[in-house]
This record gives structure tokens, C-alpha cells and sequence, in this order.
């Protein structure tokens, strides 16, 4: 039963980083490197992405 819990974490806290990371304002490329990480490596992926991925929500602000 705790595996299915722990899915359950992984799989919303990787859903979460993708809307991240498509809300961000880098390259199409970037995002679609970040992404393709998170899917392969889904629990180290998002670890990654967690300390090193793009940040920000695609707007400049003045």
C-alpha cells in the first residue's frame, strides 16, 4: 500500500515541475530536454530539476 502512496507523490510532484518548466521563459529546446528528463528518470529527474531547472514564469517583469 505505501508503494502506491509514494506513486501517487511522484507522480503530482512531477506533473507539477512539467507545468513549471512549460510556464518558464526558456527555450523551447530547454523545455523539451527538462521534460524528457523527468519522464525517463521520474524520482532523479525531478531531484535535478529541483536544484538546477529553469526558473520563473515566462514573464518579464520592469
Amino acid at each position: 500500500m505505501e508503494y502506491g502512496i509514494i506513486g501517487l507523490l511522484v507522480l503530482v510532484l512531477n506533473i507539477y515541475a512539467i507545468v513549471k518548466i512549460w510556464t518558464s521563459g526558456v527555450s523551447l529546446g530547454a523545455k523539451l530536454l527538462w521534460t524528457l528528463l523527468i519522464l525517463v528518470l521520474p524520482v532523479v529527474g525531478f531531484i535535478i530539476w529541483f536544484f538546477a531547472g529553469p526558473r520563473g514564469s515566462g514573464h518579464a517583469t520592469v
